[in-house]
């Protein structure tokens, strides 16, 4: 099996992390469309609820009713908007992080590889100085 460098890994790890992130907001995208459907809902309710008619005026409690069940429900999707926007921004950390640490490696491995390649020029230069055996040597 092939070994992997330390940035080839995380590399891996950032794509994976930055998948996780886009799942987040996504999640968050969703319940803020929710939410703003329960927030249309509760304002077509208020005006139902205002209106003069008297078909409406008739279910004026069930409208009270639904009001608060959609109330409950904006609260809840509230609270879950902000953990979800909590999330998404220690996701975003994460992936920065780990992409930060994945530059700093493969810049490490840069540095080492060329570091070998200048001590393969450098023996190169030495071993060809020397002759093949002592015996080649001129009197």
């Amino acid at each position: 099996m092939v070994e992997r460098t330390r940035s080839e890994k995380l590399k891996r790890l950032v794509a994976v992390q930055r998948h996780l992130e886009r799942m987040t907001e996504n999640e968050l995208a969703d319940t803020t469309r929710v939410r703003n459907d329960v927030q249309q809902s509760m304002e077509r309710v208020m005006d139902a609820i205002g209106s003069v008619d008297p078909l409406h005026q008739a279910f004026s409690k069930h409208y009270g009713d639904r009001y608060g069940r959609l109330t409950i429900r904006d609260n809840q999707l509230a609270g879950m908007q902000n953990l979800l926007e909590t999330q998404v921004l220690k996701e975003r950390t994460k992936a920065d992080r780990l992409e930060e640490h994945m530059k700093e490696a493969r810049e490490a491995e840069d540095r080492e590889a060329d570091d070998e390649a200048i001590y393969d020029i450098v023996d190169q230069k030495f071993a060809s100085g020397t002759p093949a055996s002592s015996k080649v040597q001129k009197p």
